[in-house]
């Protein structure tokens, strides 16, 4: 059993069963706990429009963290994800934030494929906040600076804070 803490978004065509469709799939193999849907600004240097994000919490009892990457992948490649653009818009990015074994120890991997925990995850207010709303007590697991998710995010600047607003009008619990 490992339980992983996935980042996903969506800002291309119907960004909501974008997001949709990766919790359909991973609900299949395991639990799987959902934050509210946050609406966000695009991050980074390329213009385009507003992402939906949200962070899914998911326990699985025959995956690892590659599996969890590949599960990620498959997903993206379903909604028609082209990797053309660093950091460009995209019909869906699913990001493995961290992963813990059964027992509870966290996942550490320097393979350039799956750094974990995620190595910029502790800059970013669109992994941050959802994950906060969905579990409250939260730990972003490090090589020796493991810090709760609610400092880091009362450690970034406000603007980007602002820039990620939940929206109650839309769910992903089904």
């Amino acid at each position: 059993m490992t339980r992983a803490v996935l980042s996903i978004g969506s800002n291309l065509g119907d960004r909501l069963a974008n997001l949709a469709a990766v919790i359909t799939a991973l609900r299949s193999d395991g639990a799987v706990r959902v934050s509210p849907v946050f609406e966000t600004d695009p991050w980074g240097p390329v213009p385009q429009d507003d992402y939906l994000n949200a962070i899914l919490v998911a326990d699985a009892p025959d995956r690892d963290a590659s599996g969890w990457l590949s599960a990620g992948r498959e997903a993206e490649l379903a909604a028609g994800r082209v990797r053309d653009v660093r950091w460009g818009p995209r019909t869906l990015d699913v990001d493995v934030v961290q992963v813990h074994n059964a027992d509870g120890t966290p996942v550490l991997s320097d393979d350039p494929e799956l750094t974990l925990p995620h190595p910029r995850a502790h800059q970013r207010a669109f992994v941050l906040v959802p994950w906060l709303a969905v579990e409250p007590d939260a730990v972003l697991a490090g090589r020796g600076s493991t810090r709760s998710v609610r400092e880091l995010v009362e450690a970034l600047p406000d603007n980007e804070r602002a820039s990620v607003r939940r929206r109650d009008d839309l769910s992903l619990e089904r």
